[in-house]
């Protein structure tokens, strides 16, 4: 089940399409603006929460199910799958939104702290995701009320209460955490290239200078500056620049340097085969992917996990963080000394590789197949079959 958008995606891969019906998409499903997370996190997940349950055991009741995976931010349709006594899987497609212990929480786009006041920063950090949470548990619990299931009593019970929860994200990528709780499994990012950029740009031009590809995001997130300062900096840098738009942003709103090949959309596996620098907001897909090419990063995050991503590559020595607001000649400078020190490509290529074996070892059929196994060999006799 999505929204109409990913009807092309779902129906190549061979799956019939299944709509929302009561539940927003498009930018009501996902808003662009970010600056106040904790009305990002009610419009996201607990408003529409009661309309994703409805829609999810509409499609229960219409055909025989076995077990449920949603992604996280989905909390309804865990709440369907607990309406139904299914067992229920939640996909985390980036680091954890609940708080790990000695890992610093999502959205603060921290590193392990190192020092009192770093560790004031990470306890504050935690305070703050855990109130934005918090204040959206009245509406989870109405939602849950009018499905006859009682109250919770925190805003993170989904995660606690589904068998399994899959951070599909690469445990090396990831920082250390104290104590992984016991459903929590990694699996690795989930990598596959979209439909639409299928047969777009995939070959640099012959002649060899550096190649720089810079990522846009596909979701609205208010990038055109951010992706204009980019452009005009790496005009000044002597390389080969492609930038991907990606949908929400009109390449003529670019002014890009004539030198600079603007297109919007190319395939990103084909040019980081052969790319010596991926500038990037931060959205996980990207990152890893460019880590799995052995690609080093300039990662410029805007919001939702992209500073929690260019945190771990900056410490990981995979590449250069710079901030939002950042300058073009600072923007230049970085890009320029990522070329130039080959300390970075080498670090890139050490998490490219736990990367590549997180892919290899298929982690999300591997748990998902454990998990209905279990049910059926415990179920056996019933009608019921995966659906």
């Amino acid at each position: 089940m999505a929204e109409l958008a990913m009807r092309g995606e779902v129906e190549a891969a061979g799956f019939p399409f299944i709509g929302w019906r009561r539940a927003p998409t498009g930018i009501d499903a996902d808003p662009a603006d970010f600056s106040d997370l904790a009305d990002w996190l009610r419009k996201t997940m607990f408003a529409p929460a009661r309309a994703y349950a409805a829609d999810t055991l509409d499609e229960i009741r219409r055909v025989p199910t076995d077990a449920v995976l949603s992604i996280d931010l989905l909390v309804g349709c865990a709440l369907a799958a607990e309406a139904a006594a299914l067992p229920h899987a939640v996909l985390s497609p980036h680091v954890s939104i609940r708080p790990l212990p000695g890992i610093p929480t999502a959205a603060s786009g921290l590193a392990p702290p190192r020092n009192a006041e770093e560790q004031a920063a990470v306890e504050a950090a935690k305070t703050a995701i855990v109130s934005a949470m918090e204040q959206g548990r009245p509406v989870l619990n109405a939602a849950r009320r009018a499905f006859g299931l009682p109250p919770v009593a925190t805003a993170f019970a989904h995660f606690e209460k589904a068998e399994r929860v899959l951070l599909a994200i690469s445990r090396t990528f990831d920082f250390d955490t104290e104590a992984l709780p016991a459903n929590y499994r990694y699996i690795g990012p989930l990598l596959d290239e979209p439909g639409w950029s299928r047969g777009a740009l995939t070959a640099w031009p012959e002649a060899r200078r550096p190649r720089i590809l810079v990522a846009g995001s596909t979701g609205a997130q208010n990038q055109t500056d951010l992706l204009r300062r980019i452009a005009c900096a790496l005009g000044t840098v002597d390389a080969e620049t492609v930038v991907t738009t990606g949908h929400n942003v009109v390449a003529e709103d670019l002014a890009a340097p004539a030198t600079i090949r603007v297109v919007g959309a190319a395939s990103h596996d084909a040019l980081m085969a052969e790319a010596d620098l991926v500038v990037c907001q931060g959205g996980h897909g990207t990152v890893s992917r460019a880590l799995l090419h052995g690609v080093p990063l300039l990662v410029i995050p805007l919001a939702r996990d992209q500073a929690d991503n260019a945190a771990r590559i900056a410490q990981r020595g995979a590449g250069l963080r710079l901030p939002a607001g950042a300058l073009e000649t600072e923007i230049a400078t970085a890009a320029r000394r990522l070329l130039a020190e080959p300390n970075f490509r080498a670090a890139a290529r050490v998490l490219g590789a736990a990367v590549r074996a997180d892919l290899d070892a298929a982690g999300l059929v591997r748990e998902i197949e454990a998990m209905t196994a279990s049910h059926r060999a415990s179920d056996r006799g019933g009608d019921r079959r995966w659906a």
